[in-house]
């Protein structure tokens, strides 16, 4: 049955890849975006479909609108975006949440929180699990972006147990794929972009540091499932590659794949940046029957072209 469905933040990277699944479903989108980080190029394509509504707004204030859906993926999520003025970050996540949730409540519908492994902040157990607390420094500069979806976790469980709405959270672990934004600061997109223009490959640290990396439609897989899974199942939930690399291989393996001459200069490590990451996905196998299928080298080849169609 075709849903009437809103996409908050969904001229982002992840949520112009939602748009076109959910459109691909036969679903009727409404894709609300400020622009703050979205990318007009992103959704271009898809304004072609009679089934999609652009509509140009901040969810910090509050909106009316019918729907049967909602995911909220409406916040910055590079440090370069989310930095530029945090104060509007966390009103993003604080006061943006807690918009989405009251319409969520007013059209019995269900809600889905884009959370993120960020709420882990520099783990202490490593790979990180759902269980996890977190070991997030309250006053850093990520901590707008930190804390301000840690606080939106809250929100969204209260409002679960204080006024019944039906709920989902995913925590997102590194993602990659076209639509990225070149000018977004994260590591993949840097490092190509760099590679591409025979740049140095800028590492911060010794380049030891890892990270797992989720291609794109891996992503999108995992969220739509949870938010058409059980109602008894509503996460917390790690949805990410559990595969770890440095820093240091995925920048030797752009430069292969690029056929580039840059070389690899380091600098100091920003504050807070966290040392490893890597998700535990047990409960997302087990619940959704999810789990990644494409390999870092893969969804290398099908991002490069992007960025080099873009220059």
């Amino acid at each position: 049955m075709s849903k009437r469905i809103l996409v908050t933040g969904g001229a982002g990277f992840l949520g112009s890849h939602l748009c076109k699944r959910l459109l691909d479903e036969g679903n009727e989108v409404v894709c609300l975006d400020n622009f703050a980080s979205g990318f007009q190029q992103n959704i271009e394509s898809l304004k072609d479909w009679d089934r999609f509504f652009l509509v140009e707004h901040d969810i910090i204030e509050p909106i009316s609108l019918e729907c049967d859906e909602i995911y909220n993926l409406a916040c910055p999520a590079s440090p370069v975006h989310y930095q530029h003025d945090p104060i509007r970050t966390l009103k993003t996540c604080v006061y943006g949440s807690a918009n989405l949730l009251d319409l969520a409540n007013h059209n019995n519908a269900k809600i889905l929180q884009a959370s993120t492994s960020e709420v882990y902040g520099d783990p202490l157990i490593h790979p990180q699990t759902e269980a996890y607390r977190g070991n997030v420094n309250t006053v850093g500069p990520r901590s707008c972006y930190d804390e301000g979806k840690r606080c939106a976790e809250t929100l969204f469980s209260d409002y679960k147990n204080r006024q019944g709405v039906n709920i989902r959270i995913i925590r997102i672990f590194n993602t990659y794929g076209p639509n990225m934004h070149p000018a977004d600061g994260r590591v993949v997109s840097n490092f190509i972009v760099q590679a591409l223009k025979g740049d140095d490959i800028t590492v911060y640290g010794d380049g030891q540091q890892t990270r797992s990396f989720c291609y794109v439609s891996d992503l999108i897989e995992g969220m739509v499932r949870l938010m058409n899974g059980p109602d008894n199942f509503t996460g917390p939930v790690n949805i990410g590659n559990p595969s770890e690399f440095t820093i240091l291989e995925l920048a030797e393996q752009i430069i292969a794949k690029t056929a580039t001459r840059s070389k690899i200069v380091f600098k100091p490590l920003p504050v807070d940046d966290p040392i490893q990451r890597c998700p535990d996905i047990s409960l997302a196998e087990k619940y959704l029957g999810w789990a990644p299928n494409f390999a870092l080298p893969e969804g290398l080849d099908m991002t490069i072209p992007y960025f080099a169609a873009l220059r």
